[in-house]
């Protein structure tokens, strides 16, 4: 009987179904025999609507069916649409037996007794009885899908595997499952950023993971000022690092400070960007300005006398003309000596003749 009722096939879920919806007015009998006390007589319309209500129902039960199959399916078109349209078919038989419970019950409340529900059980449970998927209800319902003449693969399909399930108790058992696994995966996440919590505390209370010297602060606060309050002057700075010590109150040059070394010597030096500083505060020629004169001048305006210009630039011509122009003069000089270049071109005459007013030869026979 239980292999009977397990039976992992799309004919056993419908039949577990219906197995379920089978116990469903006993507890309603139960909650009415508590709500009128026990009585049974009741109005004589209730258990009349009751059992009207019961019949019509039963009455559709027995002569609704399935609809006709559409002509030209293929075999496993037509298996689908008739096990989908017999799965309608029980749900609709379910629903016609559970209207007179209802209604039964509803009228045995208002008349005061029990007649009306007994009325309607009587008529409701061969109608659940009617929807189990036996040998008679299934080959009525396959004879009325194939009126049109396309066969119901309708055996077919209700032999294919189905998991075991049964109606509200596997989704409600699915959701319970679902929220503990959900559950244990908050409590895990929470257990791990706890722990990942206390090891970085830890860690900042035993000192860096990295092995450098524990710290004398607290894990939650550092008392230690990032600098000493006693000292009268600035200290020295990986930023600053000109700023004197308290012994001396002077500042050393850096790179990026060079000129504060005037302030102690009395005197500049040159620099990258001042090269012409010499330590005897005097100007010297450099490659940029080669007019200025030399350390024997001593005057920054000065011009060079007729040797100095081509000293500085090592080309010792006697006949260079003094001043600040003798580059130009020099410049000229050497591109009239070269030669050729722009004054040495020629102009080309053509190889080519005067052009032809001959009438060339044709190549056809």
């Amino acid at each position: 009987m239980i292999d009977f009722v397990l039976q992992p096939t799309q004919e056993g879920e419908l039949r577990r179904r219906v197995l379920f919806w089978l116990p469903a007015p006993l507890p309603v009998l139960g909650v009415v025999y508590l709500v009128v006390g026990g009585a049974l007589s009741a109005a004589g319309w209730t258990i009349l609507l009751a059992a009207s209500v019961g019949v019509g129902t039963l009455l559709l039960a027995l002569i609704v069916q399935p609809t006709p199959l559409p002509e030209g399916l293929v075999p496993q078109v037509s298996a689908r649409r008739s096990l989908h349209r017999f799965r309608q078919f029980t749900g609709l038989r379910i629903a016609l037996a559970l209207v007179p419970v209802a209604i039964g019950a509803a009228a045995s409340v208002v008349g005061g007794g029990m007649y009306p529900l007994l009325a309607s059980l009587l008529l409701a449970w061969p109608q659940l009885l009617l929807a189990m998927p036996t040998f008679f209800t299934i080959t009525r319902a396959r004879r009325a899908m194939e009126a049109w003449g396309t066969t119901a693969y309708l055996w077919h399909a209700l032999s294919r595997p189905a998991k075991v399930t049964w109606p509200i108790v596997t989704p409600l058992v699915n959701s319970w499952k679902a929220a503990r696994v959900e559950r244990s995966r908050e409590s895990m996440r929470q257990k791990l950023e706890e722990r990942a919590w206390k090891k970085a505390v830890r860690e900042e209370s035993s000192g860096a993971p990295d092995g450098a010297a524990p710290a004398a602060a607290s894990a939650d606060e550092r008392t230690r000022p990032i600098r000493p309050l006693d000292t009268p002057s600035d200290e020295r700075t990986d930023v600053l690092p000109h700023l004197g010590s308290p012994s001396h109150g002077s500042e050393e040059p850096t790179d990026v400070l060079p000129h504060l070394e005037a302030e102690r010597t009395g005197r500049e030096k040159p620099t990258d960007v001042l090269p012409h500083l010499p330590s005897g505060q005097e100007v010297e020629p450099t490659r940029q300005l080669p007019h200025l004169g030399g350390a024997g001048t001593g005057e920054e305006g000065s011009e060079p006398g007729p040797g100095s210009g081509a000293a500085a630039d090592g080309d010792p011509d006697p006949d260079a003309p003094a001043g600040p122009r003798s580059s130009v003069h020099r410049a000229a000089r050497q591109f009239f000596e070269q030669g050729g270049g722009a004054l040495g071109i020629a102009v080309r005459r053509s190889r080519r003749a005067a052009p032809s007013t001959r009438r060339p030869h044709s190549n056809k026979p």
